[in-house]
């Protein structure tokens, strides 16, 4: 069996950075949008593989293999599991789409011309087919630092989504609308953000179930966006995936589009 440095995974080594900036397993999740049980994977597969019993120990050993100096560390915290569902990202490359806008497919109850017509309505951003945008990922990031800054901007993003999918299942379309982006805004009056909104979200119902599934960059022109997925379950008996692309826009994610499959 391979242990040592060369034996751990990208995902084990970006965890080990991140004890390294002075998380705990607790605060490591929130910033990699895991749950608390998956980080505590990592941190074990990763001890197994460099033969330490301490979380902290192996990441000391990464971050001299590449050279790093060790910041100061105020002591171990307990890395106990945490009960709770595992959400799994999505891990699969999404291809930009041409248009990403609020887009409905649901059971016989919401598959009406109206909801075709919103879907045309509502587009809210056009991305140009372009090599720009099958660009190769970027080079791995090699200071804790970095990689911390990365995960922030991830866990950012997701918890903007978040927020954004909560202001519709209150019904709240003025706020929800403030939210999204200028092109956004520009393509769409709130009015008709209101009307559709209204039209699609209270049948569903309560939000019963709401899971983080997928979380990534896509790095597309103008400026790139990132793409948040969650996975719902609704009081009417809907499960659906729902797709966020966010831009960074004065200082923070603003929706761009979304998408219910």
């Amino acid at each position: 069996m391979t242990t040592g440095i060369d034996a751990l995974t990208d995902k084990e080594k970006q965890t080990l950075r991140l004890l390294l900036g002075g998380h705990d397993a607790k605060s490591s999740a929130r910033a990699l949008g895991l749950s608390v049980h998956t980080v505590n994977e990592r941190l074990r597969e990763a001890r197994r593989k460099l033969g330490t019993t301490s979380s902290r120990e192996a990441a000391r050993l990464l971050l001299a293999q590449e050279g790093e100096q060790t910041p100061e560390i105020l002591g171990d915290k307990a890395l106990g599991d945490a009960p709770g569902r595992v959400a799994a990202p999505d891990t699969t490359a999404a291809a930009p789409r041409r248009r990403a806008g609020f887009r409905l497919r649901r059971g016989p109850a919401l598959t009406l011309a109206g909801v075709t017509a919103m879907s045309l309505i509502l587009a809210a951003l056009f991305l140009p087919a372009s090599p720009l945008s099958v660009l190769a990922p970027a080079p791995a990031v090699t200071t804790a630092a970095a990689t911390l800054a990365a995960e922030d901007e991830a866990a950012g993003a997701a918890r903007a989504a978040e927020a954004f999918l909560a202001l519709l299942d209150e019904s709240r379309w003025a706020e929800s609308y403030a939210a999204t982006g200028a092109e956004f805004r520009r393509l769409n009056t709130l009015e008709v953000w209101s009307e559709v909104s209204e039209r699609a979200r209270p049948p569903l119902g309560k939000v019963l179930t709401r899971d983080l599934v997928g979380n990534e960059w896509v790095p597309a022109p103008p400026s790139g966006y990132r793409l948040v997925k969650f996975r719902s379950t609704y009081a009417n008996g809907t499960s659906q995936t729902e797709s966020l692309s966010l831009a960074r826009e004065d200082g923070a994610w603003k929706v761009a589009g979304i998408t219910f499959d």
